[in-house]
């Protein structure tokens, strides 16, 4: 299947005269499913629409908008895989230098807050098309939110951006509803009951709703913020969350129940779409993202972690929404054809590997559930944590003909693990490429308790026995933690106990995550409100860059570049003497300590 026009020359060799829809994209255009826009364009062709993508426009000038020409039905605009202002600057606020969706790695080829940009850009080279907006960008954004980048709250991006239609989430059932109305004659005005979508209004329709406090009041109160962050989050269960409405001067934003999932007849469809697999062949330089990405599966979106520092639940929503195993298995078979593919495949999962397959196994308590979160505190008792499935498929991946090896780069629940026994085996035994990546966070029990995370005890019982099945199987085999610093509630001697915490059990990291307030978040509205919003709790925070460097120089203790942020941390905890990690600092590079682990697990099993 040809790519999805991005020339008027491609256009015509479809034997098309005007196009139905135009997507316009912050992302270089790779025709692959695990990126949002291709993927929707995609969905809607199959559907029958004319569908053509714009990626990462010249947003200076508008001619670059108008490439296409005049789309029947209505522009959709993305920002991208990622929010514009996350691509662009660090957790402290610099500029970056590199973009993964653009080829060449270069920086610069999309605008920050590229959804109102764009939208703006093609009201004024079309003041008549009507502009749909999606993505994480406008996903997260839709309700007033804290901008970390301007140390403000924000009005939603849907009169920031000034669009006809917002859509948030996954979008396939939305945006093809949506479309298949206009196409029947409907306004985009007119379209108003739409699940996953957002909308102003002057008036408010005589549905069941609740109203949360307007901007002007979260503007001015963090308490009335945190509420309505509250309120909102209680509403992301699609079989019974009403419609929200927020107030904004004399203007109502409306925004309608989240979409239904989508069932696993409906994954295996959008999966088998044509996808070329493959960058458009009018990039001459290659694409980090792509190149991360080509060789791994999707197997099921959504997450039920409901970790505080993720906004999954307010996107793709705690649902599993799993493919069949015949689906994976066919699309790992097409993959092993391409001229490209070398026998390894990089990842089979999801937001969370091990959630493949699984669900809730009472339907009438999910569709009334409001917790955050199906594992934390503790594992709910309706929950399905069978490993039968995934299990299953790892085994079946194996033994495709081409496949030499499978691996699972996605993250995976080390709690949830104690009850996957199976899974726990195959994982360890044959798809960890000699470094399993776990992502515990923080292992301070009152930090991990905030973050919705486990504590140290869940990790340590994995850690010692993912050492001593690598032991039994004679793989030299370790784990790479990933770690955030100045997350929500986490103090400077959190992070030192944390760093202590991880030498005795023989382990350096490399990398730290310093703690970015992205929209969307249970954590953003703690940073910015001080408030946990689903207890109402009082919450600390490390505001100032300089304590938030201090954390992460802690957890890099070993690094001889943070001797002198280490040494100040310990001064200013008045521990210059007693924790040993200045009289180890600098004294080796991070993997250096990854054989210690055999040792530890040796003593520790025996």
């Amino acid at each position: 299947m040809p790519f999805i026009p991005t020339t008027q020359e491609e256009i015509w060799k479809r034997g098309w005269s005007e196009l139905d829809i135009i997507f316009v994209s912050g992302d270089a255009y790779i025709d692959h499913p695990a990126f949002g826009v291709p993927l929707l364009a995609r969905w809607l062709e199959n559907h029958g629409f004319r569908v053509g993508i714009i990626a990462q426009p010249d947003w200076r000038l508008k001619e670059p908008f108008m490439t296409l020409g005049r789309p029947r039905l209505f522009f959709a605009v993305s920002a991208g895989a990622m929010d514009s202002m996350v691509a662009h600057y660090t957790p402290a606020r610099k500029l970056r230098h590199d973009d993964a969706y653009t080829p060449g790695n270069r920086h610069g080829a999309r605008p920050n807050r590229a959804t109102m940009v764009y939208t703006s850009r093609l009201k004024e080279a079309f003041k008549d098309v009507p502009v749909v907006i999606g993505g994480i960008e406008a996903s997260l954004r839709r309700f007033a939110h804290y901008d970390f980048w301007e140390n403000k709250v924000r009005r939603s991006i849907l009169f920031d951006a000034k669009a006809d239609l917002l859509i948030y989430g996954m979008a396939e059932r939305a945006v093809l509803e949506v479309a298949e109305r206009m196409r029947g004659g409907e306004l985009l005005g007119d379209i108003h009951d739409v699940r996953g979508t957002a909308y102003h209004s002057s008036t408010l329709d005589d549905v069941p709703h609740v109203e949360i406090p307007s901007y002007e009041e979260v503007s001015a109160s963090k308490e009335k913020f945190a509420e309505a962050f509250r309120l909102v989050y209680l509403q992301q269960n699609p079989w019974s969350a009403k419609t929200v409405i927020q107030r904004h001067g004399n203007r109502i934003l409306v925004c309608n129940p989240p979409a239904l999932p989508l069932t696993e007849t409906e994954m295996d469809a959008v999966y088998a779409l044509p996808f070329e697999k493959s960058t458009h062949p009018s990039y001459t330089e290659s694409i980090p993202a792509w190149e991360q990405i080509k060789t791994s599966i999707t197997s099921h979106r959504g997450c039920f972690g409901g970790c505080a520092f993720c906004a999954i639940t307010m996107h793709q929503g705690k649902t599993i929404q799993s493919r069949s195993k015949s689906s994976i298995l066919t699309e790992i078979s097409a993959m092993t054809r391409k001229a490209w593919f070398r026998g390894s495949i990089s990842d089979i999962g999801g937001p969370t590997a091990n959630m493949f397959g699984l669900g809730c196994s009472n339907a009438d308590a999910m569709k009334k559930c409001q917790r955050e979160s199906c594992i934390f505190p503790d594992i709910c008792k309706n929950l399905n944590t069978s490993d039968k499935a995934a299990t299953s498929l790892l085994q079946a991946a194996c033994s495709l003909e081409g496949v030499r090896h499978t691996a699972v780069s996605s993250g995976v629940r080390y709690d949830l693990l104690e009850r996957q026994p199976a899974y726990f085996s195959e994982l360890i035994g044959h798809h960890v490429n000699g470094l399993l990546k776990i992502a515990p966070e923080h292992l301070v029990d009152r930090v991990t308790e905030i973050m919705r995370k486990p504590g140290i005890k869940s990790f340590e019982t994995f850690f010692y026995r993912f050492l001593a099945e690598s032991e039994r199987l004679g793989k030299r085999q370790h784990i790479v933690p990933y770690l955030i610093s100045g997350h929500p509630g986490c103090t400077l001697a959190d992070m030192l106990e944390l760093a202590l915490t991880l030498k005795k059990m023989g382990m350096k990291v490399e990398q730290v995550q310093d703690f970015t307030p992205t929209p969307g978040t249970i954590a953003t509205c703690m940073f910015y409100s001080g408030l946990d919003p689903m207890t109402g709790k009082r919450v600390y925070t490390a505001i100032s860059d300089r304590e938030k460097g201090l954390q992460k120089s802690l957890l890099l203790w070993h690094l001889p570049a943070e001797r002198a942020k280490v040494s100040e941390a310990l001064k200013e905890l008045g521990r210059e003497g007693d924790s040993g990690l200045l009289s180890c600092a600098g004294s080796g590079k991070g993997r250096d300590s990854y054989p210690q682990h055999r040792k530890v697990a040796t003593k520790k099993t025996r």
